[in-house]
């Protein structure tokens, strides 16, 4: 069995990860933002390998949730689910990101620098990655006006091409991006048209499965088929300059 980390386990497509790990007798380490939400894991927590408790919006923060599963021990996969979208204004974090990339983009770079390097790594993006090409000229959207669907776009894209740097950089994980699809969750709303377990299989196969179709790495993946991502994403310059401008804005460094 294996030991699964899973960011933003509280509702949505991470609890519902989570709760199929489980039942699958995997064991799960889950993440809540704050105290306050972890209460909402009363269910999963008795089963679960620990909870982890930290805001991604703060940079302090999410270095803590780094130490805080190291201590528990080497993860074999970490699903990057936690993110973001409605936003009316760009918001400011701790360290002066918009709220955004901060929770979408530069957690997870941060977490997967920080964290022992697992077997798998699963980063969970959107069909809307596809809008989000261009971000570079102004990536923490200090000159921009703000426009909310672009910045999520953005965010989504830029895991991506973390997925595929990282399938590059590290050859003996596999690393690779999912677009869930628009899901029935507080964030897809009542309307989505896929149900909640379907949005979360995909996440879940990559991160256990040993299947000869999940045991690859560098991939863009929709409902267990893998799909051609954004050009951009896909581009190694794109990519390497990129991780250059998320380790300028986090000041840490991928090893």
């Amino acid at each position: 069995m294996a030991r699964i980390f899973i960011t933003g386990s509280t509702d949505g497509l991470g609890r519902a990860a989570a709760r199929s790990l489980l039942n699958d007798g995997h064991e799960v380490v889950l993440h809540a933002r704050s105290s306050e939400r972890a209460s909402t894991l009363a269910d999963l927590a008795p089963q679960a390998a620990g909870v982890v408790i930290g805001d991604l919006r703060s940079a302090a923060e999410t270095r803590d949730i780094a130490g805080q599963v190291n201590a528990i021990g080497r993860m074999d996969a970490v699903i990057h689910n936690a993110g973001i979208y409605a936003a009316a204004n760009r918001g400011s974090t701790p360290e002066g990101h918009a709220c955004i990339l901060a929770v979408n983009t530069l957690a997870p770079f941060m977490l997967t620098a920080l964290m022992e390097r697992p077997d798998r790594l699963v980063y969970l993006s959107s069909g809307l990655h596809r809008g989000g090409e261009g971000s570079l000229r102004d990536l923490d959207w200090t000159r921009r006006p703000w426009d909310p669907a672009r910045a999520y776009a953005e965010s989504k894209l830029h895991v991506v091409a973390l997925a595929f740097f990282l399938a590059r950089r590290w050859p003996e994980v596999l690393s690779n991006a999912v677009d869930p699809g628009w899901v029935r969750t507080r964030m897809g709303g009542a309307s989505a048209p896929v149900d909640i377990d379907t949005g979360q299989r995909t996440q879940s196969w990559l991160a256990v499965s040993t299947q000869r179709a999940a045991m690859v790495s560098g991939r863009y993946w929709h409902h267990q088929k893998e799909e051609a991502p954004a050009a951009e994403a896909a581009d190694t310059t794109f990519q390497s300059e990129l991780i250059a401008r998320l380790q300028e804005l986090t000041g840490v460094a991928l090893p």
